[in-house]
């Protein structure tokens, strides 16, 4: 896995924003500022995955007894899983301060 040696300054990035080195994205964590956070009805849940395949930031995880859940790390909380969950067992739920 790549190595982050410091956190770049403006100056460094190269135009456009292009993430040069793989690996990176990884290292961080973009899920703090996030206002709701998606909750699965695991008794509604049929483990199909289309969470997964829909979430923009691949915060989607395969989660124990194969079940999908949101690594809260990396989840920004959008509701795009609950938007296209056919099933309708994800609600987003507020964060707690």
């Amino acid at each position: 896995m790549a190595k982050i040696k410091s956190e770049p300054g403006w100056k460094d990035l190269e135009p456009g924003f292009v993430i040069s080195e793989p690996g990176t994205a990884r290292e961080y964590k973009t899920g703090d500022w996030r206002s709701e956070r998606p909750v699965v009805n695991k008794d509604q849940c049929i483990k199909c995955g289309v969470c997964y395949i829909f979430c923009p930031d691949m915060a989607i995880v395969k989660g124990p007894e194969n079940y999908f859940e949101a690594d809260l790390y990396y989840c920004k909380g959008c509701g795009i899983c609950a938007a296209e969950c056919f099933t309708g067992c994800i609600t987003m739920i507020a964060e707690e301060e």
